[in-house]
């Protein structure tokens, strides 16, 4: 195999693993009743006139697992940070007792529980749809080597390794959806 097909496929498996990356950074933004630290990853507010991340306003952490609290590094931080969680939309309702906020979990119900399991399946789809698109990627790469003198049983070998590599990946993807499913829906 020469050096440019092995560099096609090393590429086509990086950019897949991208997705799988993605995939999970994704996921966890997905709650399944249980408090995460990164639940409140997307939650921005007005640090001295800059939009800051709320993890480097603050300490987030999780006392039990249904408990968030956020703890500032400047008290006068207080009221803003609970008006950024309360308007970034998350379901979320923060309590201020004056030196921390405590964000209580409520419980899913089945139904908000099926939503999520949706919402998982179509993140899951969109890592699909990157991992196909680096097989396109490396497939067209490889069908330009033909054209530059690559031998057709070593372009046919070559895309047959990029499709194993892709169903490999696209398996890999339907099993992280599916734990992510299962966490989802147990109550």
């Amino acid at each position: 195999m020469t050096e440019e097909v092995q560099f096609e496929l090393d590429s086509a498996k990086e950019s897949m693993q991208k997705s799988i990356d993605r995939l999970d950074n994704e996921l966890t933004k997905i709650r399944a009743g249980k408090a995460n630290p990164s639940m409140l990853s997307s939650v921005k507010l007005d640090y001295y006139g800059a939009l800051t991340p709320l993890s480097q306003v603050a300490n987030v952490s999780t006392p039990d697992a249904k408990t968030l609290t956020v703890q500032p590094w400047e008290k006068g931080m207080l009221d803003p940070i609970s008006k950024a969680i309360i308007d970034s939309n998350l379901g979320l309702n923060p309590q201020n007792n004056g030196d921390i906020i405590i964000i209580s979990i409520p419980a899913l119900t089945e139904e908000r529980r099926r939503d999520l399991s949706k919402q998982a399946k179509a993140v899951g789809e969109d890592a699909k749809v990157g991992i196909r698109s680096a097989r396109k990627s490396a497939n067209d790469g490889i069908k330009a080597l033909k054209e530059e003198g690559l031998p057709e049983d070593a372009q046919k070998d070559a895309e047959t390794k990029v499709q194993d590599l892709t169903n490999s990946f696209v398996a890999r993807v339907d099993a992280i959806i599916s734990a992510k499913e299962k966490d989802i829906m147990t109550v």
